[in-house]
């Protein structure tokens, strides 16, 4: 209840998140058919980098500054939609500015102080219903839709000490509901053992099809550090494992520090 993404906005960890989502929403809306789009911890949808808590922090000035300066190839499709939306536009703002007529968004943020602003700044969207309350137990509610596909992206902001063991939990629930949602799952690097405890638990859960995405700014040796950050994406769209490695390799290429590195993974086959 704590956190809020302001102070982070347009950091690293955003960029590789937005680029990879704008990606994953281009490649579900190729086939016709109507889509969900359910975003668990939403934040405000929309972020002035110039003053307040970001300015504060200047952590977007590493991040989204760099790659609109070197504006790399593979990331074109990422920067359009960022100058398009203007300002620096967070998840939800990227999926309500892509729907189709028939799509739909949901965003969950349980903060009292951002939820009244994530309802303002998506206010021009009819498409889209802003919910204060907690995005795990959203799943539930939501799961499955009637449009019979969705997309789940999971961005938790790791506040507790336990929240990958409650992601796990919260996702292998979700997935028993309804398996043919894309779940994307958003996850900080600061050493390796949290995270491979992740997916083996995933795997305890007999989920099938996972692909991760990992983007390490460093080597992840100094815990007390963000050294990269992951997208475990559960029933990934056809091609999004080829047309990720050259987007990460974007990110290492502008945004890397000495040992930096990438990697496309098949945790678990369909």
């Amino acid at each position: 209840m704590n956190y809020r993404h302001i102070f982070h906005a347009g950091n690293f960890a955003d960029c590789v998140k937005h680029a990879l989502l704008v990606e994953i929403l281009a490649a579900l809306q190729r086939k016709a058919k109507p889509l969900l789009v359910l975003d668990t911890h939403a934040g405000i949808g929309r972020y002035d980098l110039a003053s307040g808590p970001a300015e504060k922090t200047g952590e977007w000035r590493q991040g989204i500054a760099r790659i609109m300066d070197a504006r790399p190839a593979a990331l074109a499709n990422y920067i359009t939609t960022i100058e398009t939306l203007g300002l620096y536009p967070g998840s939800p703002l990227i999926a309500a500015a892509a729907l189709r007529p028939h799509d739909r968004l949901i965003c969950c943020e349980l903060h009292p102080q951002d939820a009244p602003i994530l309802r303002a700044n998506l206010a021009a969207y009819r498409q889209v219903a802003v919910h204060e309350r907690d995005g795990y137990a959203a799943m539930k509610a939501f799961l499955p839709p009637p449009e019979r596909r969705a997309l789940v992206l999971i961005d938790p902001p790791f506040e507790r000490g336990d929240e990958f063991f409650i992601l796990a939990q919260s996702l292998a629930q979700a997935y028993t509901k309804f398996r043919n949602a894309v779940f994307v799952v958003w996850y900080p690097i600061k050493h390796r053992a949290p995270v491979r405890a992740f997916c083996e638990t995933l795997i305890s859960h007999r989920i099938r099809d996972i692909v991760n995405v990992e983007f390490l700014r460093r080597p992840p040796l100094d815990p007390a550090l963000l050294n990269g950050c992951g997208l475990l994406v559960i029933n990934p769209p056809f091609g999004f494992e080829a047309a990720a490695l050259p987007m990460l390799q974007a990110f290492i290429n502008v945004l890397g520090e000495r040992g930096a590195a990438c990697a496309v993974e098949r945790v678990a086959d369909e």
